[in-house]
């Protein structure tokens, strides 16, 4: 795997973290959105 792959999954997992953590948030205190 090269460095550019390898940044594209860093990148992605860490959206794709950010985006649970909101939908969990959103579910437990949905009057914040």
């Amino acid at each position: 795997m090269n460095g550019a792959g390898l940044l594209a999954n860093v990148i992605g997992g860490v959206l794709a973290l950010l985006l649970l953590v909101y939908l969990f948030i959103a579910l437990i205190k949905p009057e914040k959105f």
